[in-house]
């Protein structure tokens, strides 16, 4: 009897599941948002099925009470999630890193350890809400300079990518497509070139797909690729049922992140046969003969099973 080949396990290891940044261990690679739902409870139940560890909050734009006077602050345990503030809503890198401070105080009194970290968005139009890569650099800069562990919020561009981890940020997260589009991940050669660029001499650096994705299979995709984590809300937030979103969104970069490691085939162009061709006694499983009720010139041809 032969045994089944046991499933290697050198290349996964029992954190695969973890995300490492700047000296800390989130245990979920998915990172999500806390605007736009529809009530408080309707994100709260959201956050707890994404299986994530860490949230990010947008200091300038989001609303800490609701229409009802309800705090957002009180619908997120924070012994479970780590905040991460960011500077969604700034456009040039003075009011980037005044937000920045703004945001490491709030997380100071409240004792959360994502107090020195920042999520830095510098965006460079209201249209496309693609990043300005000259104010980007120089708040990343600063904000180094300044004690914060930056995850850094950029566009596809590998150049540019390669420019924010040498000026010290933590992680650089690449646009998988513009914010709030749902489009996915429409240049994933350029994220390939940017993990190339990023981890080839650094392996353990974080680089996180941020922005653009639209639903679980994107997700998947994220990780397939070898991005380290993902950070969405309007995928969740303004999905029909955001709930079944959410743990699907959870389900996701776990699959995902084990395709990676066990590989995928190459792609070809044309078929290979799945089944092995060694030692057949003919290519054709039945033999065939002219169907003798037939009066056509050109007679089907019958299958039938070999004689005895």
């Amino acid at each position: 009897m032969t045994m089944p080949t046991p499933i290697p396990t050198d290349t996964v290891t029992d954190d695969d599941g973890c995300l490492k940044i700047a000296g800390k261990t989130l245990a979920s690679r998915v990172i999500v948002g806390t605007g736009r739902y529809d009530t408080l409870e309707l994100m709260r139940d959201s956050l707890d099925a994404s299986g994530s560890s860490c949230v990010t909050v947008a200091v300038r734009r989001e609303k800490l009470y609701d229409r009802d006077g309800k705090n957002l602050l009180d619908f997120i345990d924070l012994s479970r999630f780590v905040l991460l503030p960011n500077t969604a809503g700034c456009y040039n890198a003075i009011d980037a890193v005044r937000i920045a401070r703004m945001g490491r105080e709030i997380l100071r009194g409240l004792e959360n350890p994502g107090a020195d970290w920042v999520k830095l968005e510098v965006l460079g139009d209201t249209k496309t809400l693609l990043p300005d890569p000259v104010e980007t650099l120089e708040a990343c800069k600063r904000l180094v300079d300044d004690g914060f562990h930056v995850l850094c919020y950029t566009s596809d561009c590998p150049i540019t990518a390669v420019r924010l981890k040498d000026a010290g940020a933590a992680s650089v997260m690449p646009a998988g497509s513009p914010i709030g589009s749902g489009q996915g991940l429409l240049n994933p050669n350029n994220l390939r070139i940017i993990l190339e660029y990023l981890k080839g001499d650094d392996p353990n650096y974080p680089v996180i797909i941020d922005a653009g994705v639209g639903t679980a299979s994107d997700v998947s995709q994220v990780f397939e690729l070898g991005a380290d984590g993902v950070l969405l809300n309007t995928a969740i937030a303004h999905a029909r049922n955001p709930v079944l979103m959410a743990s699907a969104i959870k389900h996701a970069a776990v699959a995902g992140r084990q395709a990676f490691h066990a590989g995928r085939i190459p792609k070809r162009l044309y078929a290979t046969a799945s089944s092995p061709e060694e030692g057949l006694i003919t290519s054709r499983p039945w033999k065939t003969t002219p169907h003798k009720q037939s009066n056509s010139p050109y007679p089907l041809e019958k299958p039938y099973p070999p004689e005895n």
